[in-house]
């Protein structure tokens, strides 16, 4: 080697040593970059969260509420989400989503190097911090598992989370996870939840211009709202056609359609408000039994009792009946004035603003401008003109002009009676004086609980007057007494003498009254019931005891701590609508009690059945004493106090009840199949106003939702009284000597 180092130049000898020493410290160098890489790598994914955990990820979901026919009555969530297959996303919205946020989604392996290196060097140029360049991979693995901060080391990391889901998943299953994960704006997450809240359907049928705006969503779901932005959210649209169209995934006539259409959001009405007093009864139970975490991330699947159609007209028929008794006792006024609470009119919103008018539902408008003539009225995005005709109602006994009752900022309750697509409407003026009122409509052979009103406006108040407010039910409490007298011997045909008496009592005497002031002498037990006559109720309840009359009240349900005096026969007692109600349907029942019930089953996230419920079956009385007092029940339908029921097609049968004052009134009654019960009062012991009788107040909203119930079904017959005997049961009542209570109801 030496002899021939001799022979070179010696300036090609110090080149040659010269480029060993430059590749040398290259190696040394390429080496040392590894290695930090390589390091680096290790310090980053020291603490990466596993991928495997991706296979048993299952994000929050909502909890669904179903009626007996498998419809939506209500959700409960955190995070407004629908778990959606991949098969669920059209393709449309795939491509879309694809060509404006990762368009080799198809190819790369969870990054793209030459975007993340075109990216970093812009945001270094800029002095920013690493962002953007992220793949739809990325952003699934940032969502899942990292925080939303943008900085090198979250970017690192959310590269090497990308790899590791690419190598364990599937595109499809990716895409899947990733369109149920992202945030779309609110409340909703992922694709399937944004287009039903958006345009109140499911994804699969969403149309292209629809699938563009989802798909520019993500990006930013506040900035680009098309609820609070919608001129944003429309050019973010058409950025995404554009990008679609350079992929080829559309043609330039669709594209040119698609950004001609208008946005035409539809959005979905929260769908707890249908049945708002029923579906919190329910989110109480779940979460007492299951905890608040399951009920509202868990997605269980809840099958109630409820029937949709018939709560639609039990609302309806409460409100129109309020309406009704409002108009009766003409115009209060004494609105509530934004201005003169210190408020700006132009940012008023109402609670009941939250949800979008229904023809022939009622609201709270504000009045926006007054004229000799007319009143502008607001409510959400829609406007109406009152005129005098669209308050007839109250000017026979008023006489009043508009600029005399309606003030700019007042708060009016109106009828929406019209609605057109330009956001003009056509209202009647109503008035909400605080008048309450109670539902409930209970399947007789299941207990099932088919509808619940317990207010005028879950937004006002919570309370649930149907479960929650316990009320005397006047003479709707009656039927007890009768029916011990039944149980006992008694006969429909049995006569008792209505005539004045007084009970001695250790109080002193106690003279009570009929509510008509008069008195018919000898008459039938039949027809003692069914004309609501008091003497004879209370006559019959101290022949048999009182204690036997509330004994058989809680037998029938009632769970009521009912004190032992006498005028408990005439309905001092204070039950819940529920329990009434309930309590009715062992009288077509044949005698059998079956407890209410709200829920039928419930599942878990994979369809496991967690509980599944049963009805709860007790006997109360005999099927002879049942059948019996269905009969005398039904003769206060045909010839009694319900009379104005008497005209519908249905074999029907019930009581009516009004308290002291007419502070209550009450109708209970049934048809072979289905019971219902109707309370109208103040939450405050308050009247009604004079004549505000169960016949008159309660009567009508009973038969406008059961005209409704029953249409168009069977509505069975009731089984026949058996041939009664001849005792004399009611002929041995004499004048009795118990404590009285605090007052006379009828």
């Amino acid at each position: 080697m030496k002899i021939i180092y001799q022979h070179l130049p010696a300036i090609e000898i110090a080149g040659r040593k010269l480029v060993g020493r430059v590749l040398f410290g290259f190696l040394v160098l390429l080496s040392a970059a590894v290695g930090a890489t390589v390091g680096l790598l290790l310090v980053y994914s020291t603490d990466l969260p596993q991928v495997e955990e991706l296979e048993r990820y299952r994000p929050s979901s909502v909890t669904e509420l179903y009626d007996g026919q498998g419809r939506v009555i209500g959700t409960f969530a955190l995070q407004r989400r629908v778990i959606a297959a991949y098969d669920d996303y059209p393709e449309v919205l795939r491509n879309a989503l694809i060509s404006i946020e990762d368009k080799d989604f198809y190819r790369h392996s969870g990054i793209n190097v030459w975007r993340i290196i075109g990216a970093a060097y812009r945001d270094i140029e800029s002095g920013g911090k690493v962002q953007g360049a992220s793949t739809l991979t990325m952003q699934l693995a940032r969502n899942l598992f990292l925080s939303p901060d943008r900085s090198f080391y979250r970017k690192v990391q959310e590269a090497l989370l990308a790899i590791q889901i690419e190598r364990r998943f599937t595109k499809p299953q990716i895409f899947t996870l990733y369109a149920n994960q992202i945030f779309l704006g609110h409340g909703a997450y992922g694709y399937e939840a944004a287009s039903e809240y958006y345009f109140s359907k499911p994804a699969k049928k969403l149309t292209l211009e629809e699938a563009a705006l989802l798909a520019g969503l993500p990006k930013a779901p506040q900035y680009y709202s098309p609820i609070t932005h919608p001129e944003r959210a429309l050019r973010r649209r058409n950025l995404v056609l554009n990008a679609m169209l350079e992929d080829g995934k559309i043609t330039a006539a669709q594209a040119a359609e698609a950004k001609s259409k208008p946005l035409a959001l539809n959005l979905q009405k929260d769908q707890n408000a249908l049945a708002p007093h029923y579906v919190e009864e329910i989110r109480r139970y779940l979460e007492a039994k299951y905890g608040s975490d399951q009920v509202l991330e868990g997605g269980l699947r809840v099958y109630t009792s409820l029937d949709m159609d018939m709560q639609k007209a039990a609302r309806q028929a409460l409100l129109d009946g309020l309406a009704a008794y409002e108009r009766r006792h003409g115009w209060r006024g004494k609105l509530l004035n934004v201005i003169a609470e210190g408020q700006k009119i132009d940012k008023y919103e109402d609670p009941d603003w939250d949800q979008g008018p229904e023809v022939n539902g009622y609201v709270h408008a504000q009045v926006m401008q007054v004229s000799p003539g007319a009143a502008d009225v607001r409510f959400g995005a829609h406007m109406a003109t009152l005129v005098p005709a669209d308050m007839s109602w109250i000017q026979p006994k008023a006489k009043l002009k508009i600029p005399e009752m309606l003030h700019v900022g007042d708060i009016v309750y109106v009828k929406v009676l019209a609605l057109d697509a330009g956001g003009k409407a056509r209202v009647s003026l109503e008035e909400d004086s605080g008048a309450e009122g109670a539902l409930v409509a209970i399947d007789n052979a299941t207990g099932e609980i088919k509808a619940m009103v317990g207010g005028r406006d879950f937004n006002l108040s919570k309370f649930n007057r149907a479960t929650q407010a316990l009320r005397q039910v006047g003479s709707s409490f009656k039927p007890y007494v009768y029916t011990a007298v039944i149980d006992e011997g008694g006969s429909p045909d049995d006569t008792i003498v209505d005539a004045p008496v007084t009970f001695q009592t250790a109080s002193g005497p106690y003279t009570p009254h009929n509510y008509d002031g008069k008195f018919e002498g000898t008459i039938t037990l039949r027809r003692a019931l069914a004309q609501s006559r008091n003497i004879p109720a209370l006559k019959l309840a101290d022949h048999v005891g009182i204690k036997t009359v509330i004994d058989y009240a809680h037998r029938f349900g009632v769970t009521a701590n009912i004190p032992a005096y006498l005028p408990v026969a005439l309905g001092s007692a204070e039950i819940t609508p529920l329990e009434q109600t309930s309590a009715f349907s062992v009288f077509p029942n044949d005698g059998v009690r079956v407890a209410p019930r709200y829920i039928t089953k419930v599942t878990d996230y994979e369809g496991r059945i967690l509980e599944e419920d049963f009805s709860d079956i007790k006997d109360a009385v005999s099927s002879r004493t049942a059948r019996v007092m269905t009969s005398m029940l039904r003769e206060v339908v045909l010839h009694g106090t319900a009379v104005a029921a008497s005209k519908m097609p249905y074999p029907l049968a019930g009581k009516t009840g009004t308290t002291n004052d007419f502070t209550d009134a009450w109708f209970v009654g049934f048809s072979p199949t289905l019971t219902c019960g109707v309370w109208i009062g103040y939450d405050e012991k308050k009247s009604l106003g004079d004549k505000e009788t169960g016949a008159r107040a309660a009567l009508p909203i009973w038969m406008q939702f059961m005209n409704v119930a029953l249409a168009g079904k069977d509505p069975g017959e009731f089984r026949p009284a058996p041939a009664m005997g001849n005792p004399a049961v009611a002929r041995k009542v004499d004048t009795p000597d118990v404590a009285p209570g605090d007052g006379e109801l009828h």
